[in-house]
């Protein structure tokens, strides 16, 4: 098949995709199974494994899906990072924070004991297998994560910064296996990947992209609300937010993940405004003496009028940040179930050409059952997350485009190709069997911890 024609039967095959998950959306909600599941079975089933409609090569086309899962991360980054509602200052915030470090080190640890000792790997290959496979998935973990900008869950909180942070602190594990297998400096000593890979790359990111994130927004408030300017598509802000903090992020030699997830964070900030409602209760209670009961006649220079005039426009303009958060979150969520649609197709059909090696059947149990969970446990040391709870977050560890994004970018950077043809099996192994597991079980788990949580709420005596 043709360039163009695979072209056009991938264009079909997602644009069908797409229709159908938003007319069945209500139904599809009720099953045991995510939409993610969905489209792994559709890329089976055009895959050279069913109809044989689609084929595609993951070192053939490492460079197209290195892209393509970048491009995706990126925007679920950003998403995530304008989910999270509270204070930075906000205690809860240790959660994802533990989660993001003392369990990412935790899991880099435990996956490359097993890849040295179980799988035979080389020192350098082991951390680089750990460094793929410690952060979890903000794409693939929707169902988890917080819902609408309110949602002050302890779960989905700590699991939806967890998957914002952990797929930037992943990123100095995987430059630390590529030095060890002669692919990256990392100076005498390690110097420079600590000094460079770890704090400069990190808290650079942090930084640039929170105050990227800040200036831009709120550039574009003052222009709207003082002079009535840059009122164009707020959809383009987050395009143009995301790339330009990206671009400018690598440019620096930090990591562009934390930087976007960072101002993402920072442009949900600008509309934590402790006064954003004062102004309309001013128009209100302006508003209303003149709409009580019928008002005499004012004229145009009348005092009063030109103070329900200021209160409204007031109002309007408290309005105008929370409008174009609304906006942005929308666009970010449908360009996120896109890119979802087109690269969980795309494992889909790679399973045809990727040859598991036996070893995958223990391995893939291990990291779901004994890595993750013992991860966790340490990382929510100190924090208020218990029973259910923690039992959750141990669970839905979910693995995904992130992983295979970290998989590429060792690939293209030289990684031998009988070590790239193993992680590719694991790798791959591990993505399939989260899809299915965490598919299956996330509906059935969610649905009984919020009923667990309203029964709680309920219960407890009023204040």
């Amino acid at each position: 098949m043709s360039a163009p024609e695979t072209f056009a039967l991938s264009a079909l095959i997602i644009g069908l995709l797409l229709i159908v998950m938003t007319l069945g959306s209500s139904f599809l909600a009720r099953l045991p199974l995510s939409s993610a599941m969905l489209y792994l079975g559709v890329g089976m089933v055009i895959s050279p494994l069913g109809l044989d409609l689609l084929r595609l090569d993951p070192l053939d086309n490492r460079v197209l899906l290195e892209r393509l899962t970048e491009i995706a991360v990126l925007i679920s980054l950003f998403t995530a990072g304008m989910k999270l509602e509270l204070p930075l200052s906000h205690r809860r915030w240790r959660i994802p924070l533990q989660l993001a470090t003392v369990s990412m080190v935790v899991t880099v640890a435990l996956i490359t004991a097993l890849g040295m000792y179980g799988l035979g790997l080389s020192p350098g290959a082991a951390v680089l297998l750990g460094a793929i496979l410690a952060p979890t998935d903000p794409v693939l973990a929707s169902d988890v994560q917080v819902s609408n900008p309110g949602d002050r869950d302890q779960l989905r909180f700590g699991l939806t910064g967890e998957g914002g942070l952990n797929d930037g602190t992943a990123f100095p594990f995987v430059m630390l296996g590529l030095g060890l297998l002669g692919l990256h400096e990392l100076g005498k000593g390690g110097w420079r990947w600590w000094a460079v890979d770890v704090l400069w790359a990190v808290a650079g990111g942090l930084g640039l992209g929170y105050l990227l994130g800040t200036l831009v927004g709120r550039t574009i408030l003052y222009l709207r609300v003082r002079h009535h300017e840059a009122l164009g598509s707020d959809e383009f802000i987050a395009l143009g937010l995301i790339a330009l903090t990206y671009g400018l992020a690598l440019s620096c030699y930090t990591y562009g993940f934390l930087a976007v997830f960072a101002a993402g964070l920072a442009l949900r900030r600008i509309d934590d405004t402790p006064s954003g409602d004062a102004p309309a209760a001013q128009a209100t209670d302006a508003a209303a003496p003149a709409t009580a009961e019928a008002p005499p006649r004012i004229s145009p220079a009348d005092p009063t009028l030109q103070e329900i005039s200021q209160a409204e426009e007031a109002a309007s303009n408290a309005r105008v940040p929370a409008q174009m958060m609304t906006a942005v979150q929308r666009f970010n969520s449908q360009i996120e179930s896109f890119v979802e649609v087109g690269i969980v197709l795309a494992v889909g059909v790679l399973l045809a050409t990727v040859a598991f090696e036996p070893a995958a059947l223990w391995f893939v149990p291990v990291l779901f059952f004994g890595v993750r969970p013992l991860a966790v446990h340490v990382g929510l040391i100190g924090t208020p997350v218990k029973g259910l709870q923690r039992g959750l977050m141990g669970w839905f560890g979910i693995r995904g485009i992130g992983s295979l994004y970290y998989l590429l970018y060792a690939i293209n950077h030289g990684i031998e190709p009988m070590l790239a043809e193993r992680l590719l099996s694991l790798t791959v192994a591990v993505i399939v069997a989260s899809v299915v597991a965490h598919g299956i079980s996330v509906t059935p788990l969610m649905k009984r911890y919020e009923a667990r949580k309203a029964k709680r709420q309920n219960a407890s005596p009023p204040l």
